[in-house]
């Protein structure tokens, strides 16, 4: 050992010491994951993991979940704002409250989410699945940023999927990989439900991680996050709503309406440009959001 190597180990023995002591006060530094459970209830349907394949699947989500830190962290705080939004159109619907938890692991709860692919929003729409559905999307205006039109967009196609395939995971696969693509493999494996299905890593392993959100959001603490009420972000308020049915500079617009062009476009995340031309003269309604946090 040369002499220069003893300040650089001396340091380290003194950093190791220092967190075996921290861990000796505060507990273990990485959280302990959960025990996969013996079963789980989800949207009404009884998932087992009694078969060694169910059981490591679901295990290896629920590691990934714990260590995740960042993305589940945000999560948890988001989760009040978002949710507080997507459960009413959900029961209006008829849709069984625990598909909120696809919107989750669709996009993080992040309502500006843009995937590589091009999926937008916090239900991941592609352009023309989300035309199909009946939302707007243009240069102007992209309603796959609307949280309530893009919840009800949702709303049309789970319920067209389920009574396709009767069960809500062969459901959320088919959100995944397409409803297509679940049924031919279906009727080619000779199955009836996703979850026995032999499908490429992504689908399979998206049925898991949905599983895993409805822990992860139902009991954070078993997966070593503590999050204090504080922490958790409010629902936005609304100051006014206003109908426009014409053309609009959104600069101007917010300005006359006492917000900032930022804020406006902070709670109207469908707004894509700063005009709106508006030729067909549509209707929408424009959230002029109060500032104060709480």
């Amino acid at each position: 050992m040369t002499r220069k190597s003893l300040p650089l180990l001396f340091a380290a023995i003194l950093l190791s010491t220092a967190l075996l002591a921290q861990e000796k006060e505060l507990g273990p530094m990485h959280p302990k994951t959960p025990k996969v459970p013996s079963e789980i209830t989800f949207a009404g349907e009884t998932i087992r993991f009694d078969r060694y394949d169910m059981y490591e699947r679901m295990d290896k989500e629920l590691i990934a979940f714990t260590f995740m830190h960042t993305n589940s962290t945000l999560m948890l705080r988001r989760s009040r704002r978002y949710f507080s939004i997507v459960e009413p159109i959900l029961k209006e619907n008829g849709i069984p409250d625990d598909l909120k938890y696809l919107m989750a692991i669709e996009s993080n709860l992040d309502p500006k989410a843009l995937s590589r692919a091009g999926a937008a929003g916090l239900w991941q729409f592609m352009k023309a699945t989300a035309q199909q559905y009946g939302l707007e999307v243009n240069g102007e205006i992209d309603e796959r940023y609307h949280p309530e039109k893009e919840t009800r967009a949702a709303c049309k196609f789970l319920k067209e999927a389920y009574k396709k395939f009767g069960n809500w995971m062969t459901v959320a696969a088919g959100y995944n990989a397409g409803q297509g693509g679940i049924a031919g493999r279906l009727e080619a494996q000779g199955q009836d439900n996703a979850l026995n299905l032999y499908l490429p890593d992504e689908t399979s392993r998206y049925m898991f991680r949905l599983l895993t959100a409805k822990m992860f959001f139902e009991d954070p603490e078993s997966f070593g996050f503590e999050i204090q009420e504080g922490d958790l972000y409010p629902p936005l308020k609304a100051k006014k709503t206003i109908k426009v049915t014409g053309a609009v500079d959104w600069v101007d617009f917010a300005k006359k309406n006492g917000t900032s062009y930022y804020l406006l476009r902070e709670a109207n995340t469908w707004i894509r440009d700063d005009e709106l031309t508006n030729k067909a003269g549509k209707t929408y309604y424009v959230v002029i959001p109060e500032e104060k946090l709480r």
